[in-house]
């Protein structure tokens, strides 16, 4: 075979391989790797976030104390019963709060220099007493324990009434007439969930 045509026939051949390396390099890229454009298959989406305008932000841990601007407070001696007076207070906010952190009254009275009067502790609820909006809580005073009268015994017209420690006491008016009480032996109750339950005492 002539030299010239076994020349042609190379060039030929190596034009065909140089072409066959070119496609494979615009097919693969460098390093044997796909070059073409690549579709990317996003994640699953993580649960929203709390607060991220798709769930609703998780609710408060409970209602707030409750305070003397949410409270009506009223007070008054009882029908038929002696040396009984019963407090009541009712939320007229429009948030529910509760007494958890002070179970019961903290009252005084007489010159604001006596202890507060103690608690009857029988008359502790099991749990603390929450009011809602326009609902009412309990608490019976009991005015005095035994005797006809003594040097510390008063009539009261209106009493301090506190809802926390080192907290200042709000001035109570009775409704009705004034009421004799011994700051020595006076007690109170618990707050109630209702006048039935503060009744008994």
């Amino acid at each position: 075979m002539p030299f010239t045509a076994l020349r042609s026939r190379a060039a030929a051949a190596g034009l065909l391989v140089a072409a066959v390396l070119a496609l494979a390099t615009a097919c693969h890229g460098y390093g044997g790797r796909a070059g073409g454009p690549v579709t990317a298959v996003s994640p699953a989406p993580d649960h929203p976030a709390p607060g991220d305008g798709q769930n609703p932000p998780p609710a408060p841990g409970g209602p707030a104390a409750c305070t003397p601007e949410m409270l009506k407070f009223h007070a008054g001696a009882m029908p038929r019963r002696h040396h009984r007076m019963l407090l009541t207070v009712t939320n007229i906010s429009d948030r529910t709060c509760d007494f958890a952190a002070q179970r019961y009254p903290l009252l005084r009275f007489g010159d604001g220099r006596r202890p507060a009067l103690p608690a009857i502790p029988g008359s502790r609820p099991f749990s603390p007493v929450a009011l809602k909006p326009d609902a009412t809580a309990y608490a019976m005073v009991v005015t005095r324990n035994g005797g006809r009268g003594g040097p510390d015994h008063h009539r009261i017209s209106q009493f301090g009434v506190a809802l926390a420690a080192r907290s200042a006491p709000v001035q109570v008016g009775l409704d009705g007439p004034p009421v004799r009480v011994d700051p020595r032996t006076a007690t109170v109750t618990y707050w109630q969930p209702s006048r039935a339950a503060a009744r008994p005492w």
